[in-house]
């Protein structure tokens, strides 16, 4: 088990600009003593900055671009496998125990394509439902023929994979439609070092209110920051940035609470996890079918969360006595805060019990030993099948 190959189709540098990994991201548990990472891009990531994604593991970096849509008329296979056969010599010179790919696209084809020629096991773990957040998405005729052409792509990585692990329940169904059962719900390890149960659940002065996540349609908080006009003891501050960053800025400017809203666009993951027990209230808006990050993070604190119920059908893992769910007004974010505010048994018991579900579920120790289980179980019946 000393060498792991990872195929990705992100582009890293980004990532680490924005200090969003976590220690031993992709070598759970420090599992192997080599980690290959097989970008199917251009970028050139520093090393340094990705080291302790590997935890003590040797990392080493490789490019594979993927082709255009329009070079390879659609993804057609037999081009697929053309471009393909540069992974495959390359895995034939590394001989990983398995390979690891984080989403079912033109990287995990890659991966199909080293286990029919070379029997490497690989798994694939998805972070998004593609016909929830992409299909149902879009409208351009081009994006639409785009994601259809790749679907034939998805299933054929899906169905070849010797497991799938979706990181939350509300991925299931895209799974099913496929008609694929070997699968296994399997949370992301969050940041296992920086997060820190919070202690205290006497109010600041003002009230510390916290939001994280991109700014733009489907996760606007602008109900939040319209919220606050009727909290006067409240200070908000909003973590994140995207094409919705300047219009709430003016909303915020509008509702004469400007004062009393700060606009960090990016705060480093291990910063971020520190501070949050620091807060009083998390409060978010998304109507994203998932359970991101962003929202795992502060539970796994015992910060009070307060999220919006979303429209269409609910998040399995957000129903329970751990969050409050509003609507997304104003006078439903209000209504919670406020309440919250004014109860400090209701607001501390809503942050225990969110402490208390998260640890359980969801806790770094618990959802990084999964992986280490699944990862020893995927190279054990390799060994004996081969």
């Amino acid at each position: 088990m000393s060498k792991l190959l990872v195929i990705i189709p992100d582009r890293l540098s980004a990532i680490v600009k924005k200090g969003e990994f976590s220690a031993r991201y992709y070598n759970p548990g420090n599992l192997f003593e080599e980690v290959h990472i097989l970008m199917t891009n251009d970028d050139k990531p520093d090393p340094a900055g990705l080291q302790k994604t590997v935890g003590d593991a040797r990392l080493v970096l490789h490019n594979l671009p993927e082709p255009t849509f329009r070079s390879i008329l659609g993804y057609r296979a037999w081009y697929l496998n053309w471009w393909a056969r540069d992974a495959v010599a390359l895995a034939r010179k590394i001989k990983p125990a398995m390979i690891r790919c984080h989403g079912n696209w033109l990287n995990g084809y890659l991966a199909q394509r080293i286990k029919s020629a070379l029997n490497i096991p690989y798994l694939v773990s998805m972070h998004t439902n593609p016909d929830e957040e992409f299909r149902g998405r879009v409208s351009d005729k081009r994006e639409i023929a785009y994601w259809n052409a790749l679907r034939s792509v998805e299933e054929t990585v899906l169905k070849n994979a010797n497991l799938v692990l979706p990181v939350y329940k509300p991925i299931i169904p895209y799974l099913k439609s496929m008609g694929l059962n070997n699968y296994e719900v399997a949370y992301n390890v969050l940041n296992p070092d920086y997060l820190k149960q919070k202690k205290s659940y006497a109010l600041h002065s003002p009230v510390r209110l916290i939001s994280v996540g991109r700014h733009f349609r489907e996760k606007n908080p602008e109900n939040i920051i319209r919220a606050l006009m009727k909290l006067p003891n409240a200070h908000l501050t909003l973590v994140g940035d995207g094409p919705y960053q300047d219009q709430l800025v003016r909303v915020a400017v509008e509702c004469g609470v400007a004062g009393r809203t700060s606009f960090l666009p990016a705060v480093p993951n291990d910063q971020l996890c520190a501070m949050l027990p620091d807060f009083d209230i998390f409060v978010v808006h998304t109507e994203y079918w998932e359970i991101g990050k962003s929202v795992l993070e502060p539970l796994l604190t015992g910060l009070p969360l307060v999220i919006n119920r979303r429209q269409g059908e609910p998040v399995p893992e957000l129903q329970g006595d751990h969050i409050v769910l509003v609507d997304n007004t104003p006078n439903g974010y209000h209504l919670a805060l406020e309440s919250l505010i004014n109860d400090d048994v209701m607001r501390e018991n809503l942050g225990r019990r969110a402490y208390a579900h998260a640890q359980t579920h969801w806790a770094p120790t618990i959802t990084e030993g999964r992986y280490v289980e699944i990862y020893k179980k995927i190279v054990g019946l390799n060994a004996i099948n081969g």
